[in-house]
């Protein structure tokens, strides 16, 4: 279980390093897994419904921005999240009843892998109240030159921005120009393999290009409490609606990670916007902020 002290910081901050997320030997295994899916990528050509490739990407430089749903790729990832110290930080912080929303291995390459504009979260996926998180497992160390995590401390008690561009459409970022903003505020997430960050989904975050010789890998879960029901305009609820209530009732029952399911939402006087319209290509939130015309903090840096 957390400490009470760091449950009481991630309520205040909106953010949390834990370290020894995973023993070694679980690091070890995610190592080897996420390894063989990289080689797997090497003859692709295009993005795929597995994986999102970064500019420059061949068969003797794999280049990737990210592995798609890697816990339903490989069962290794979904079993390390029900068991594993990570578990217990999911329970301290969300209660008994816990659920996945989405995963992803962002694999940020060497030598400017592309930047993860600013955004929250919770503009891609509001829901019915806000306890919602998302994990980021270091599969390798991460220093300040690998482009990590960076977060703006208590910005989860604060507004949800505009994600939008100069014309109204959904670009999965905030405007750099915002007054509320506050890009100098910005704390930088860097440790060990096995150490994990923690941010809450209205928490606004974002990470710089990676400068280094050494490609960033962080498996990110994104989890939220059983209660917690997405609305209708969230990209989750969208992808399931067309395939019928029993679809959807299946998808969120293999979801579960922790107790049970619940069929009674909690509805808290939360802020929303849904994010709509969607940008021309909204397959990731790189194509979304690429071809929404986010704008970036880090252009002067």
């Amino acid at each position: 279980m957390l400490d009470p002290k760091d449950i009481e910081f991630y309520r205040e901050n909106g953010y949390l390093m834990v370290e020894n997320a995973v023993t070694d030997e679980q690091l070890a295994r995610l190592r080897e897994i996420t390894y063989g899916l990289v080689d797997q990528s090497r003859p692709l050509t295009e993005s795929d419904d597995r994986f999102d490739l970064d500019d420059g990407h061949g068969p003797n430089n794999p280049r990737l921005t990210r592995i798609k749903l890697p816990h339903k790729q490989a069962p290794y990832y979904w079993e390390v999240l029900r068991n594993s110290r990570m578990t217990e930080v999911l329970t301290s912080l969300l209660g008994p009843n816990t659920m996945i929303q989405t995963s992803k291995l962002n694999t940020k390459a060497t030598g400017g892998g592309q930047a993860v504009e600013w955004h929250q979260d919770w503009a891609f996926s509001p829901h019915t109240n806000d306890d919602m998180l998302a994990f980021g497992l270091f599969i390798e160390d991460c220093d300040e030159a690998n482009g990590p995590l960076q977060v703006i401390p208590g910005s989860h008690q604060g507004a949800v921005l505009a994600h939008t561009n100069k014309d109204g459409v959904f670009c999965g970022a905030v405007d750099p120009d915002d007054p509320d903003f506050d890009y100098a505020k910005a704390v930088t997430l860097t440790g060990k393999a096995g150490s994990m960050t923690v941010h809450h989904a209205r928490a606004r975050h974002g990470s710089a290009p990676n400068q280094s010789d050494r490609c960033r890998y962080i498996l990110f879960y994104e989890c939220r409490a059983a209660d917690a029901w997405p609305l209708f305009g969230s990209g989750a609820l969208i992808k399931l609606a067309a395939q019928g209530q029993k679809a959807i009732y299946e998808a969120l029952r293999e979801s579960v990670i922790t107790g049970e399911l619940t069929m009674q939402p909690r509805v808290e006087p939360v802020p929303v916007r849904i994010p709509l319209p969607p940008a021309p290509d909204a397959g990731s939130i790189f194509k979304t902020q690429k071809t929404g015309g986010a704008r970036t903090v880090y252009a002067a840096e």
